[in-house]
């Protein structure tokens, strides 16, 4: 399992990086504080605060995972 933190933009930065994890292998769940939600569900992703980076956990082995997310992971 890896750890990223990701940022949102914009509602539709949402709509696509849902989009992207959904064509993606492996679980994914979104998360800030104690409230964890299913990063392939977009209204779980909207639940979500999204004022400032969430922490993804990334349950893949497929290296092209992060890749794939890059444009969404703070750095």
């Amino acid at each position: 399992m890896q750890k990223v933190d990701v940022v949102f933009r914009n509602m539709d930065a949402v709509r696509s990086f849902v989009s992207v994890i959904d064509r993606l292998e492996g679980d994914f769940d979104l998360g800030k504080g104690s409230r964890v939600v299913d990063a392939r569900s977009i209204i779980g992703v909207f639940s979500c605060d999204l004022s400032g980076p969430v922490e993804l956990s990334i349950h893949s082995d497929d290296h092209s995972v992060l890749e794939a997310l890059e444009p969404y992971i703070v750095k």
